[in-house]
């Protein structure tokens, strides 16, 4: 996915280098769509530029050479798959929780307890994250706002549902 996001990026800000491009990927908060590291980042950058997807323009800046990007053809056509690609793609909810509740009776009943309290925590935390990013000063995509209002609104169905099996205990 991070293909996708730089591509798309380059073909928004073309000529931008590859600081600037991590950096709207921080400041757009792209970390909620898919995990990715300085490190894991400019390696998908150094990918796309081997396989000819885009091209370094040299610029001169105050005496010294910097590189920036621009997105080819062959890039345009790999960002036009890649969007169809992700686009068109549905996922269950594929979460480790699931699998470790499957067996919640044959755990310890405080432990699963401390286990689903450690899920509310870490829910509590992302959906502090996503209102953050909200209501930053920065103005986002209408889509990607949209799409930050609905993962808050899963994550608070989730605290729900995590309160529930507390609350309910039939399957500690």
């Amino acid at each position: 996915m991070i293909p996708l996001l730089i591509l798309g990026l380059l073909i928004q800000n073309p000529g931008s280098n590859g600081y600037e491009l991590l950096a709207q990927m921080e400041e757009r908060h792209y970390k909620y769509i898919v995990k990715f590291t300085k490190g894991s980042f400019y390696y998908n950058l150094q990918q796309l530029e081997e396989k000819n997807l885009i091209k370094q323009v040299i610029q001169s800046e105050q005496s010294r050479e910097s590189h920036h990007y621009v997105i080819t053809e062959i890039g345009k056509a790999e960002f036009e798959k890649l969007m169809y690609q992700y686009g068109t793609k549905t996922e269950y909810v594929n979460l480790s929780f699931y699998a470790a509740l499957l067996f919640a009776k044959e755990y310890k009943s405080d432990n699963m307890i401390k286990i689903i309290k450690i899920q509310i925590e870490q829910t509590e935390a992302k959906i502090g994250l996503l209102k953050d990013a909200l209501e930053g000063e920065h103005q986002l995509p209408i889509y990607f706002r949209k799409m930050l209002e609905n993962s808050v609104s899963h994550h608070l169905v989730n605290l729900e549902w995590f309160a529930s099996l507390l609350k309910d205990g039939d399957c500690l």
